[in-house]
C-alpha cells in the first residue's frame, strides 16, 4: 500500500496569492494513498526540505510529490532530499502548481480547482514508479 506525501508550496506569492494551497493539500488528504499532506511558503528552503524529509520518517512514506514551481527549477533539489533520507529520488514527482496554474489564471476558484488535478496525477504517478537508479551522472543541482 502506498504513503504518498504531499507538498504543496506557496513559491512566495508567486503561487500562494492565487492558488488556495491549504485547501489544495486538504482535498489531497482524503486521496487514496496520501498518508500525509501540507503545505508551506517555501518548500525548496531549507525549512522546507526538513519538512520533507521529517515526514518521509514520521508517517513512514514511500512516496513524495511536490507542488510547487517547474521541475526544472527544484526537481534535483528535492529529489536530494528525499535521497538522504533513504527513500529512492525516482518516487519524488513534482506537480508544475506555478507556471500551469496561478501564472495562466486569475480567478482564485479555477485556479485552485485546476492545481488539485495535475497534484492528483502525480500521486497516482508515484504509486506506479519504480525505483531507478542513475546510470552515469547522480541527481545534482543543474545549471538552469
Amino acid at each position: 500500500m502506498s504513503r504518498i506525501g504531499v507538498f504543496v508550496c506557496h513559491c512566495g506569492e508567486n503561487i500562494g496569492s492565487v492558488v488556495d494551497c491549504p485547501r489544495v493539500a486538504e482535498t489531497l488528504r482524503s486521496h487514496p494513498g496520501v498518508a500525509f499532506a501540507t503545505d508551506s511558503r517555501y518548500m525548496c528552503s531549507d525549512p522546507g526540505q526538513a519538512l520533507i524529509k521529517k515526514a518521509i520518517e514520521d508517517h513512514k512514506l514511500t512516496g513524495v510529490v511536490v507542488a510547487a514551481c517547474s521541475p526544472r527549477m527544484h526537481e534535483p533539489t528535492f529529489r536530494n532530499a528525499v535521497a538522504e533520507k533513504g527513500l529512492n529520488p525516482y518516487l519524488c514527482e513534482m506537480a508544475n502548481i506555478r507556471e500551469h496554474c496561478s501564472w495562466v489564471h486569475e480567478d482564485h476558484e479555477a485556479a485552485t480547482q485546476k492545481a488539485i488535478e495535475p497534484v492528483r496525477l502525480m500521486v497516482e504517478k508515484v504509486k506506479y514508479n519504480e525505483e531507478l537508479e542513475p546510470i552515469h551522472v547522480p541527481i545534482t543541482k543543474r545549471a538552469l
